[in-house]
């Protein structure tokens, strides 16, 4: 029986799937490239928007999709990965992969330490600190949702940085070369501020990154990273 014959007899939902899968197999549709709405394939197949919806659901689940609330579904890339060996700027990494890299301050501050913090710093409660929230941006997905405490001594320009041409992390190693580093990692599931800047819904879990970085033996930042667990990985060597 001719393919064209087969897929008729096929579900609308699986047709799509066929389809698109088609096109991305083919080059029409790239690594994060944005494809037809629902409701444009919908139309194409001649079927109700739910349809189209269950098939480009199934895609993402399959990872072969990326459905980004309010933006859009594009063409899955390969999970984004970073290094636990080194400590690379994240603006460094996603260059190196040849995509394009932006940032966006969400939050920019000066505190007094509370008891936890003071701890994490080891310095007494009440001190300043710098705060600062930024979410980065790999070919316009979110990755990154940077959540950073930053110690004035070792720091005192970080209030004046222009986040959108240098990262924290591009600064502070010139003017507080590292000197230690200690991290955990572990999935959580992120609270609705952090799920809306990622762009992911909230029962979708993060891979955090919580790292404390040591230099001239005082702790110089404390730095809680929220990762979209679906598109991003965490490598380690020696």
């Amino acid at each position: 029986m001719p393919t064209e014959e087969m897929d008729a007899q096929r579900p609308a939902f699986e047709r799509i799937k066929t389809h698109v899968l088609r096109q991305i197999r083919a080059g029409v549709w790239k690594e994060g490239d944005a494809i037809p709405s629902e409701q444009a394939l919908a139309s194409e197949f001649g079927v109700a928007r739910m349809t189209a919806n269950r098939a480009l659901r199934e895609l993402s689940d399959e990872r072969f999709l990326v459905r980004v609330r309010g933006s859009g579904t594009y063409v899955a890339q390969q999970k984004f990965q970073s290094t636990l060996v080194e400590i690379h700027s994240i603006a460094e990494e996603v260059r190196a992969r040849g995509h394009v890299h932006r940032s966006e301050l969400q939050r920019l501050e000066r505190i007094k330490a509370g008891d936890a913090l003071a701890a994490d710093f080891e310095l007494a409660a009440g001190k300043p600190l710098f705060h600062s929230v930024v979410v980065h941006f790999e070919s316009e997905l979110p990755i990154q949702v940077e959540d950073r405490y930053v110690n004035p001594a070792l720091a005192p320009e970080y209030m004046q940085l222009d986040f959108s041409k240098t990262t924290a992390n591009e600064y502070l190693m010139r003017v507080a070369p590292l000197a230690g580093v200690r991290y955990c990692i572990e999935a959580r599931m992120p609270p609705p501020e952090i799920a809306a800047m990622l762009q992911t819904e909230e029962d979708q879990p993060s891979l955090v990154l919580r790292r404390t970085t040591l230099s001239k033996g005082q702790v110089a930042s404390v730095a809680t990273l929220w990762h979209p667990a679906n598109r991003y990985q965490f490598t380690g060597g020696f």
